[in-house]
């Protein structure tokens, strides 16, 4: 039998349990160039060995039908923060640089707000690349690259809702090399360093200068480490809380550690992909060991399609597609660039062992977590958002009808149901044939595919669907010109924003 202190001592523990909040944890986890053919909820012949996530999706549930906003980093990370489509901001096309400025005004809704708002401690931790402010140095002091790495980095992610920060600016290939903790420079710079890419075709990064804390090959586990410990901190806590965590990988630099390198018996990258799988058992460990694992929501996806770097053809001598069938990878318009690996686990609040081919994009991140919090919802934030609490439910579909994707180079694609329009000659990015390259071909200005007859995207509909073309090109036209593709309120556009091809008119009617 339970004595009456034996069960006043439950009791007492369960009124002081981390969980006892009515809101969930959410960790946000955002690999770096992962293809959705890379991991195996998303692609069952996967030749890279991912159990982890594996458990993670049988414990949750896979979208097989998911998207990052843009084929590259920088406009997909502003998707996930802002919830709306990256090409609405100021950033046309391209990535930025490891010292650009600071992309996301302090007064644009963010996940962060609105999470802070219902009461959330907010971290990020990893890889920010979405630009901060670094201190200019007077050119006569001869500082690295110009900067002041003894003065304050300002605006960072800290006005962008999050209550701290600790990262890196860029992709880890950029320099400056240095760990910002809330705007203060862990260690200053002490040397300049670099790999060639002839050197190590895997583990290249450009030259730059390096704080004497950094190393390359411990930034993945060391960022793991990081927000493992912040999971413990906040379980202490009666607050709930949200940990971002962009990770630095599989980009290159591609450098995995042991036990993983050399694991895969394929190559770096592929040992780098086991090395991340590993890295999230241990994550979803310590949220069991502390106790918080039943309401926190974990996410796991990334930013965009494989980039060339992982060797698609070493892969492909062992069976292995980071693309898993679809066309193209990283930078294009065509599905390798952008349909990605997305897996939900929250033992409270989702069902176990899910699969859903509802269409779901990163910016769907805003909208949710507004669901989950019941939040009133505004005009300005989640422009681009829609919940997916419906398919956590079980559900088939969400409110998402539609889906607008963005290429390196600016070239945009139209989604609705099995159709979609790639408005441009060719990829859009850097799968072959390249924008150059398909106009000398003489190709036709825009591709229409459909994806349930041709998941590949090769056979062009274009002359003899015409009609379908004109109905995607009048609905695309309406979402940019909304401000917005959720209900509400039309809004402004930060720039003007064009997206036919040269030489294409608008058709008439609707």
């Amino acid at each position: 039998m339970i004595t009456r202190t034996l069960l006043s001592l439950i009791l007492l523990s369960g009124f002081l349990h981390a969980d006892d909040h009515k809101h969930p944890n959410v960790i946000f986890v955002l690999a770096d160039d992962l293809g959705i053919g890379d991991v195996s909820p998303t692609n069952p012949d996967c030749k890279i060995k991912t159990p982890h996530l594996q458990k993670m999706a049988d414990e949750g549930i896979t979208f097989l039908d998911a998207h990052s906003s843009s084929a590259v980093c920088t406009p997909t990370r502003y998707g996930v923060l802002t919830g709306r489509y990256n090409w609405r901001s100021r950033l046309a096309r391209g990535v930025l640089s490891g010292t650009s400025d600071h992309l996301i005004p302090a007064d644009r809704a963010t996940v962060g707000h609105l999470l802070q708002k219902a009461g959330y401690h907010t971290q990020m931790i990893g890889k920010w690349h979405l630009g901060w402010d670094w201190a200019k140095a007077d050119k006569s002091e001869k500082k690295w690259k110009d900067i002041d790495f003894s003065k304050p980095v300002k605006n960072g992610p800290n006005i962008n809702g999050f209550t701290n920060y600790y990262g890196h600016c860029g992709s880890l290939d950029m320099p400056p090399y240095v760990w910002v903790d809330t705007g203060k420079i862990t260690a200053q710079p002490d040397r300049e360093e670099g790999v060639d890419r002839k050197v190590d075709p895997y583990g290249w990064y450009r030259k730059g200068p390096i704080g004497s804390d950094f190393q390359i090959d411990e930034v993945l586990p060391h960022l793991f480490d990081k927000s493992m410990a912040y999971v413990k901190e906040r379980a202490k806590k009666k607050k709930p809380f949200f940990l971002y965590l962009p990770l630095p990988a599989p980009h290159t630099p591609i450098v995995p550690v042991p036990p993983y390198k050399d694991a895969s018996k394929m190559n770096p990258y592929a040992d780098f992909v086991m090395q991340i799988d590993g890295h999230m058992g241990e994550l979803i460990k310590t949220l069991e060991d502390a106790g918080i694992d039943d309401n926190t929501l974990v996410f796991f996806t990334s930013d965009n399609g494989c980039s060339p770097e992982g060797n698609f053809a070493k892969l492909k001598e062992f069976g292995h597609d980071p693309s898993a069938g679809f066309r193209g990878h990283k930078a294009d318009v065509y599905e390798g660039g952008h349909r990605v690996p997305f897996i939900a686990r929250w033992p409270k609040g989702i069902k176990p062992g899910q699969k859903t081919s509802a269409l779901a994009c990163l910016t769907d991140l805003y909208e949710t977590m507004r669901d989950i919090t019941g939040q009133p919802k505004k005009d300005n934030g989640g422009e681009d958002s829609f919940s997916l609490v419906p398919a956590f439910k079980g559900k088939q579909s969400t409110t998402r009808k539609t889906l607008i994707s963005h290429s390196i180079s600016g070239s945009f694609s139209m989604r609705q149901g099995d159709w979609k329009l790639c408005l441009s000659s060719g990829s859009g990015g850097w799968s072959a044939p390249r924008e150059g390259e398909a106009k000398k071909m003489k190709l036709p200005p825009m591709q229409l595919f459909n994806l349930k007859d041709d998941r590949g995207e090769r056979k062009n509909l274009l002359a003899e669907k015409r009609s379908k073309a004109n109905e995607l090109i009048h609905l695309l036209h309406g979402e940019v010109e909304r401000g917005r593709s959720s209900p509400g309120k039309p809004v402004s556009n930060d720039r003007k924003v064009t997206f036919l091809p040269a030489g294409v008119e608008m058709p008439k009617g609707k």
